[in-house]
């Protein structure tokens, strides 16, 4: 696992130890960047569910303002840590050691509005997948441009619209899905259409 591009390329990411973590490939990870690099310079990116914070920390080296990593194990953060420290990261970032759901109605409340999100709960528990869609359905956090990432098992299908979600691409790796949802945009008042 390493960083692929940008201020910390090719520095080697460390995954947490005795983690259930399922770390994103580098295939994946370059083609994830690949559809949102062009949105990640300036951009607020929210990494849930971090695990070794390798998403994250590759929006943080492409040159996103803030990027906040959220996980609630003990391990994974201090694994986040390390892997900032050791990619020579000191400003731009913030890391929460808290529950996904506690986090977004945290963010809510600070009135952050994130350009990207990016979602990689555990694959073992598939209820997951639909509460944090949901959660960021009813709690917006996405700027009106913005877009939400999750990586899915691939045996996973998840709904394609919410009430102020829409996926507008699905790609398919190996085991893993990635969906790609942004708010639905309202029609415009006054169009002439009946």
């Amino acid at each position: 696992m390493r960083v692929i591009s940008g201020a910390a390329k090719g520095k080697k990411l460390k995954a947490p130890p005795g983690y259930d973590t399922r770390p994103i490939t580098d295939r994946i990870k370059e083609a994830l960047f690949n559809v949102i690099g062009p949105d990640i310079r300036n951009a607020k990116f929210l990494d849930l569910f971090a695990g070794s914070g390798s998403v994250g920390i590759e929006a943080l080296s492409r040159g996103a303002d803030l990027v906040i990593l959220v996980d609630s194990g003990r391990e994974a953060v201090q694994t986040i840590h390390h892997n900032l420290k050791a990619c020579g990261f000191e400003l731009g970032y913030e890391v929460y050691r808290q529950d996904v759901f506690v986090a977004i109605a945290v963010l809510l409340k600070r009135e952050i509005k994130f350009d990207l999100i990016y979602i990689d709960p555990p694959f073992t528990n598939e209820k997951l997948f639909d509460q944090v869609l949901t959660a960021l359905d009813k709690q917006i956090i996405l700027n009106s441009d913005g877009s939400i990432i999750i990586r899915a098992p691939r045996r996973k299908t998840l709904p394609l619209v919410f009430d102020n979600l829409q996926c507008y691409r699905v790609n398919d790796y190996g085991e893993s899905t990635l969906y790609y949802y942004h708010l639905i945009k309202e029609e415009a008042a006054g169009d002439g259409n009946i």
